[in-house]
């Protein structure tokens, strides 16, 4: 697991978890979650550990998820205003945008010239790759708590001892002949 990283309050944790919301949907974790927008009926990037993996130092932003957070809300505020939208003041202004305004808004913000793309693309892709991956954590032990995105995309688990083998070739047939100094196990010679 990674480290943690600076705290984040409230507003800050479900903001980010918003838009890890808007990057790959999820179903609510109780009725009045706001943080996920219930779009899918199926566990998400929230579920799958976007926040951890964000906290974890190696991504480069646990340093900096409260700007981002509050970057995100100012958006969302701005978004609001141009909209003549009413946000209310029990939520975070990007919380409490529906789905297709956030959904609208981070596609602004990723969209190529955007000043701020680079950012907000880099925070998607690793909102998406806690669902697609589980980077921030062990595989196997993932796959034995029932990571909702390895389990969605059938990824297979290891062998009762804890090793990974492929008995059959993922294309159908063999690509190449293995080196003949090759050993047995697969090893180079």
């Amino acid at each position: 697991m990674p480290p943690p990283s600076p705290d984040l309050d409230a507003a800050q944790v479900m903001s980010l978890e918003a838009y890890a919301d808007t990057i790959l949907p999820g179903a609510k974790r109780a009725p009045h979650d706001h943080a996920i927008a219930g779009a899918c009926a199926t566990p998400g990037a929230v579920a799958a550990g976007a926040l951890d993996l964000l906290r974890w130092e190696a991504t480069g932003f646990a340093g900096v998820l409260d700007t981002l957070a509050d970057g995100i809300n100012h958006h969302a505020l701005a978004y609001a205003q141009d909209r003549e939208l009413e946000l209310g003041e029990a939520l975070p202004p990007f919380v409490a945008l529906s789905f297709s305004d956030r959904t609208a808004l981070v596609q602004a913000l990723t969209t190529p010239g955007h000043p701020e793309h680079e950012m907000w693309v880099g925070l998607a892709l690793f909102c998406y790759m806690a669902y697609d991956s589980a980077a921030h954590l062990s595989t196997a032990e993932a796959l034995a708590a029932g990571h909702p995105g390895l389990t969605a995309m059938g990824f297979a688990g290891p062998e009762p001892d804890g090793l990974w083998r492929f008995p059959r070739y993922s294309y159908q047939r063999e690509l190449a002949r293995p080196h003949p100094f090759t050993s047995s196990t697969g090893s180079p010679a």
